[in-house]
């Protein structure tokens, strides 16, 4: 338990936690961003307003239905076989969203993180008085 204890502690363990719950955070406003803004621009150039409802049933809808036939969350709910592609389409623009405003965090996060060149300090007293030494003895030539 020890190690337990010890690995938990670490910065890099606690910095991990807290980036997963931003990231968490950030996915959920992503999310509302591709439904709520993105997608029905999206669905209204393809001629509908709801993308969600873009489906194909692969079976039968059942006798007992009484929901309405063009709705997937209806005929998912009654449990119809379908394929829903209008929600595989809009998780796959919130990927691709959320990638790239993640790249672009990185690419300024590494902007700003980029170590500055140190200065190189000017050569000590000392230093100076043994390169003096060493090219006086280099001049002098073999003894």
């Amino acid at each position: 338990m020890a190690g337990f204890k010890e690995f938990i502690a670490r910065g890099n363990v606690l910095d991990l936690a807290v980036a997963v719950i931003i990231g968490a955070a950030f996915g959920t406003i992503v999310s509302s961003l591709t439904d709520d803004v993105i997608m029905p621009v999206v669905g209204a150039l393809f001629g509908g307003l709801d993308f969600s409802n873009y489906f194909i049933r692969l079976g039968p809808i059942p006798e007992t239905f009484t929901g309405d036939p063009n709705s997937y969350a209806a005929l998912k709910a009654a449990g119809v076989p379908m394929l829903g592609y209008g929600s595989f389409i809009t998780a796959i623009v919130n990927f691709l969203i959320l990638a790239f405003v993640i790249y672009q965090f990185v690419r300024l996060a590494t902007r700003f993180n980029k170590p500055a060149e140190a200065a190189t300090p000017a050569p000590s007293d000392e230093l100076l008085v043994l390169r003096e030494i060493r090219d006086a003895l280099k001049s002098r030539g073999p003894a």
